[in-house]
């Protein structure tokens, strides 16, 4: 694009670049678009970057998707291969989208703020992966729309505690200076999740997150809030010895685990105030995941047509919680997602869809009680 300016003497010509104009010109639609939301950073959201396309990506990463054994010695197995066939119950009203898609990533904010969340929780599959591209695309559409970010750390990263070590130290180095970064700001310190943590010893952890341990993070340029997963009854002492300075109960599922359970998270709270803890309870609405584990029919949680969702948001409101996790924007392959979805039918197959709501609907109700979360 060229802009001609006229001055007395001549005509000089200045040749912008016509993206430089379209993404000048976005950040400050995107900016009022962020002021008349009014977001809460007290909100997580989790966030999955992990979906391809052939066109973007080479593959439809995870919109294919294997049917997955329960164990060892179950012998099920078969393939969804995307292309309207894919590993989830519900399908995207944005179709199979590329998790790299500029486009799609800005849609996704725009959803997101509108929504009021503050904080989106990537996940974190390493720098080695395919999903590494997308991570400063999503960081820069956050800080468009006001959006913060952190990261959760998946299992194929944390195989040790120095491996999970290493993983903050490199998202710091390479993403800490983002204005889109997260920072608590009673710690102002950034955040990071670590899944399944509690397949690891407190000991070994306690070597990274230990005041006093041997490879700490602790008093160091890449110190941090770190959250481990609460799963059993009795996790203190774990809590306690592996120097982790909160939890957080991810699963949507409610009673799938003591954590998720919400009768149990008034004491949760409780106990995390008395230790120095801080408690993240996390509110879905609903989960279905038999495409990809049919034999988890057990665990599905109907929507009730937004009454679930309700149920669980109140609960995290009783429990008097500082922050709320919620699970999720778009985990499909869990049934977890808030992202709109929208009636499909592929073949004989029938996808579930939000009923007679509209296809943003719960993006609507997460806006209605975050307004409520004070």
């Amino acid at each position: 694009m060229s802009l001609l300016i006229k001055r007395p003497e001549k005509a000089i010509l200045y040749k912008i670049p016509t993206i430089l104009l379209v993404l000048f010109f976005l950040f400050f639609i995107c900016q009022a678009y962020g002021q008349k939301n009014k977001l809460n950073y007290k909100a997580i959201c989790f966030y999955y970057n992990w979906y391809g396309s052939v066109k973007v990506d080479g593959s439809p990463w995870h919109w294919e998707h294997p049917i997955m054994p329960q164990n060892d010695k179950d012998t099920t197995s078969g393939f969804y291969p995307g292309n309207g066939n894919i590993g989830a119950n519900y399908y995207p009203q944005a179709g199979e989208y590329s998790s790299a898609d500029f486009a799609v990533i800005e849609k996704h904010m725009q959803q997101i703020a509108s929504a009021g969340i503050g904080v989106i929780a990537v996940t974190w599959l390493g720098q080695d992966d395919y999903t590494f591209k997308s991570v400063s695309l999503i960081l820069d559409a956050a800080n468009r729309y006001r959006i913060k970010v952190c990261f959760q750390i998946e299992p194929c990263v944390r195989t040790s505690a120095i491996a999970t070590r290493n993983a903050v130290e490199f998202l710091l180095t390479q993403f800490g200076k983002h204005p889109a970064f997260f920072k608590n700001t009673q710690t102002n310190k950034p955040l990071f999740f670590v899944y399944d943590s509690y397949v690891i010893s407190a000991s070994d952890w306690y070597d990274v997150f230990g005041i006093n341990g041997k490879n700490t993070i602790r008093n160091t340029a890449f110190d941090a809030d770190m959250i481990g997963l609460w799963v059993t009854k009795d996790e203190q002492a774990f809590f306690l010895e592996s120097g982790f300075d909160g939890f957080y109960t991810y699963f949507a599922a409610s009673n799938f685990t003591y954590g998720s359970s919400p009768a149990n998270w008034p004491q949760l709270k409780k106990w995390a105030d008395e230790n120095s803890k801080i408690f993240i309870p996390s509110v879905g609405p609903g989960y279905i995941d038999v495409r990809v584990r049919p034999w988890n029919a057990r665990n599905t949680k109907s929507r009730e047509n937004g009454a679930y969702f309700d149920r669980m948001f109140q609960a995290a409101l009783d429990s008097k919680v500082n922050w709320i996790g919620i699970t999720s924007f778009n985990e499909w392959h869990e049934g977890t997602q808030i992202e709109p979805a929208k009636p499909f039918m592929n073949g004989d197959f029938k996808y579930e869809d939000y009923q007679t709501q509209k296809t943003d609907f719960y993006l609507l109700k997460t806006k209605f009680w975050l307004g409520k979360f004070k």
